[in-house]
């Protein structure tokens, strides 16, 4: 059977492979990750264990949980569909998301884990005025992590409309509350312990996945990279798909909205909570820098598998087939699998993204639980005075509540790119936490009026030029399709809020008067330079 027909076939009726064998794969997996999870909880007895893991884990275990945090449903789904139909353009994102790693590597890393306890806020109140800076990242955290969420539950609903056959919105809104619920309860039961090696085991199956695909498609071309282009060529019937400018030559304002993609994506990895978070899961900066490496070689070669993926789909099975197919672009790389292993790998690799969907969601909620309860109700509402149980208790109430906002979310998302709804989640955190890190940490100048008018300024303006964008009105593909305000011509904001938010840091800081403390400053450097004293900021 061709793959045209495959698919035809697939859409026209019911879900690709076997939906029973779908769903008892991913039980599997879900069963065999939830003893896990059970089993880590057992040593979660401080704030430290909840939040930081207790601080145990190697640079190469958590080299690969941050590879397992990173290789979320956009780097599977999203960039696999984006390159099938896309071709070049959609290679951009994986591109702009490993080339962000080394802004990670040689910015923030080890200075983020020398001066940090367990959240952002810790950073940025350091040397700033506690109350205001905390309340704003964990403001920051929560919008960062919501759009971030939006993404992995945008790629649940169309995972399973392709491979259960439930086309019906309302099936597909019960299936994402059933991810939802699985998260709440990873999280609840496992803390930051049982969600890292539930990113662990689920890298290793990712790449692991991934990498047999690779072969295969280029063992069907005869292991020639050239052949395989070809093939997707004489497929498409589009030479262009080789060649810059499908998505983003059209003209001025898709070459201004590529600029403003790459430069959301090379600056965004350094802001995101959930990455940031995990340096504070090993013991020394040392193990931080060593943690960045193993990742960015492990998402290096993802990457390159998702090259081989792409132009696989678009030679094997076509872009048109693609985007007919129930979940649009997201369901190449799950297509290709039953095109090349039938029933069976099918349901692997289903189980593989749904995988990726619970690992990197629960990363995120529990990064957002812990900057509200560590930041706003520890430091603030209780002025430092809460103990480690009643914030542990908190953030477990936060988890519950954050997982149903995502559920919500993730229902009215539901359709959308998710390699697209990540790179909104990039611009958002590159808008409003980069800035405000980078001056805190290597400008002894800065202020807690510059945090806050960098942070509240870089989201503000984020958020409404996205809502004023093509991404939520004015087109077909629009998250309101029947409305047009879209006044801001660019899908991604980064271009814009991201400078902006430099400049109202460096400009809230020169028209303040008060100035921070100089001693506090030199701490600060020292601590985030040498390590020395850094023991201090793990004390719980």
């Amino acid at each position: 059977m061709s793959a045209a027909i495959l698919v035809q076939a697939s859409t026209a009726s019911s879900s690709p492979g076997d939906p029973l064998l779908n769903i008892a794969i991913f039980g599997a997996f879900v069963a065999v990750t939830m003893v896990i999870v059970f089993r880590a909880s057992r040593n979660n007895k401080t704030a430290s264990d909840y939040y930081a893991a207790g601080r145990s884990f190697t640079g190469g275990q958590n080299g690969s949980a941050i590879a397992g945090d990173y290789l979320s449903a956009a780097s599977f789904l999203g960039i696999v569909g984006a390159i099938a139909i896309n071709g070049y353009d959609g290679f951009l994102y994986s591109i702009g998301f490993l080339v962000a790693w080394v802004v990670a590597l040689l910015v923030v890393a080890e200075l983020l884990r020398n001066t940090g306890k367990f959240t952002m806020g810790d950073v940025l109140a350091f040397r700033l005025r506690q109350r205001p800076v905390r309340i704003a990242a964990a403001i920051s955290t929560l919008v960062v992590s919501f759009f971030y969420l939006l993404a992995q539950m945008a790629g649940a609903g169309g995972l399973v409309s392709l491979l259960l056959g439930i086309e019906e919105r309302v099936g597909q809104s019960v299936v994402i509350a059933v991810v939802g619920a699985l998260m709440i309860l990873y999280v609840l039961v496992g803390g930051m312990k049982g969600t890292t090696w539930v990113q662990i085991i689920k890298a290793v199956m990712l790449i692991a996945g991934a990498g047999v695909m690779t072969v295969w498609v280029l063992a069907i071309n005869e292991f020639s990279f050239t052949g395989l282009l070809d093939a997707a060529v004489a497929t498409t019937g589009n030479p262009a798909i080789l060649e810059p400018g499908l998505q983003y030559g059209l003209n001025d304002v898709t070459r201004l909205d590529f600029l403003s993609l790459g430069l959301a994506l090379v600056l965004g990895t350094a802001a995101l909570p959930h990455v940031l978070m995990r340096f504070y899961t090993v013991p020394t900066a040392k193990e931080a820098r060593k943690s960045v490496v193993w990742a960015i070689w492990l998402i290096g070669i993802f990457y390159v598998f998702t090259l081989v993926l792409g132009y696989g789909a678009a030679a094997l099975i076509g872009p048109e087939a693609i985007a007919a197919a129930p979940g649009g672009a997201n369901s190449a790389a799950p297509l290709l699998a039953f095109e090349l292993g039938g029933p069976v790998l099918l349901g692997i690799i289903a189980a593989v993204a749904f995988a990726t969907i619970l690992a990197v969601v629960a990363g995120l909620t529990i990064t957002a639980a812990a900057s509200f309860s560590h930041d706003v109700y520890a430091s603030v509402i209780k002025k430092g005075k809460a103990s480690p149980q009643q914030e542990v208790k908190v953030a477990r109430i936060t988890v519950v509540v954050i997982g149903l906002v995502a559920i919500v979310g993730g229902i009215g998302a539901n359709g959308q790119n998710v390699a697209f709804l990540v790179a909104l989640a990039f611009a958002v955190a590159a808008s409003a936490n980069l800035p405000t890190i980078v001056y805190s940490l290597f400008w002894k100048g800065f202020t807690t009026r510059g945090a806050l008018w960098s942070m509240y300024g870089g989201l503000t303006t984020a958020i409404v030029l996205i809502a004023l964008s093509p991404v939520v009105s004015g087109g077909e593909r629009s998250m309101i399709p029947g409305a047009d305000f879209a006044i801001f011509p660019l899908s991604n904001p980064g271009i814009v809020s991201i400078p902006l938010a430099f400049l109202l840091g460096w400009l809230g800081s020169v028209l303040e008067r008060r100035r921070e403390s100089s001693d506090k400053q030199t701490e600060m450097e020292v601590r985030s330079l040498t390590g020395v004293g850094a023991e201090k900021a793990t004390d719980h």
